[in-house]
């Protein structure tokens, strides 16, 4: 699979992509990133430690969040965009599931769109991706938590939005699907999703796994945001197992490493 200017052996390795948030209220890191001096730090940080793309994301998506408007997300996330590409050799996602900010994000340079409502939220989306001709990241998510029977319902609705990305004109290559855990789930149906992820595997295209310092991390092992790198450590390595390519992530040293060792003992080989 091709990203920007970048090869990716989704067949043999999994592949991580950093986060950085430019909002003010993120969950686990608001206010942290929203300097662009800052970021850069940090994002040179991220690729050293094994980061492969990073994603960037101007509105908080965590339960309670305040919407803020299409005009301040364009100008949280444009200038992160164009400082990244100017400074590093790295693909770049933009997070997000309006078709302005989307569009603004390509102007610049985007090399991958992360949509959150799996191109259900607004339908532009998709010919912008067909337009640019760019990879795209569907996520599963649902308004609501009621289902008759989880992992065939959650299958079902991944396939609309694969549906929807056909119609677009959005080639097979280009697309990823990711669970959405967090997102119109329980938490029992969180680690469902991460206990079945093969089953997703199956419909054919790369696996995006985000599970970075969520809630159901902190709902098992009873941890505030900041002590949740073990748990997402163990998701990591879950989600390695069961054939993810890419891991969305916070912590880049620690999971790089527990992907490295992962795939060392799948592949009986150092």
């Amino acid at each position: 699979m091709r990203i920007g200017n970048r090869d990716f052996d989704i067949k043999n390795h999994c592949y991580i992509m950093g986060i950085l948030n430019v909002t003010p209220d993120s969950f686990s890191d608001g206010g942290k990133w929203d300097d662009l001096d800052r970021a850069r730090k940090h994002v040179e940080e991220m690729i050293r430690d094994g980061a492969d793309i990073i994603d960037v994301g101007g509105e908080s998506t965590r339960p309670g969040h305040i919407k803020i408007s299409v005009q301040e997300e364009i100008e949280r996330v444009v200038p992160y965009i164009k400082m990244i590409k100017e400074n590093f050799d790295v693909p770049v996602s933009i997070d997000s599931y309006k078709s302005d900010v989307v569009e603004a994000a390509l102007a610049v340079g985007a090399d991958l769109v992360n949509d959150i409502w799996g191109l259900k939220y607004d339908s532009r989306v998709g010919e912008l991706i067909a337009e640019y001709d760019v990879p795209c990241c569907l996520m599963h998510n649902r308004a609501n938590t009621d289902y008759d029977d989880f992992m065939t319902d959650m299958l079902a609705d991944m396939k609309k939005s694969l549906r929807i990305a056909k119609f677009a004109g959005i080639k097979d290559e280009k697309i990823i699907l990711d669970p959405g855990v967090g997102f119109g789930k329980t938490q029992e149906h969180n680690l469902t999703v991460i206990n079945h992820l093969e089953e997703l595997c199956a419909l054919g295209f790369p696996v995006l796994l985000a599970t970075s310092r969520k809630s159901v991390i902190g709902a098992a092992l009873n941890l505030p945001t900041d002590q949740r790198v073990e748990g997402t450590v163990a998701t990591t390595v879950m989600g390695v197992i069961k054939g993810a390519a890419f891991i969305r992530v916070h912590d880049i040293k620690e999971n790089y490493r527990a992907i490295k060792m992962t795939e060392a003992i799948l592949h009986e080989k150092i």
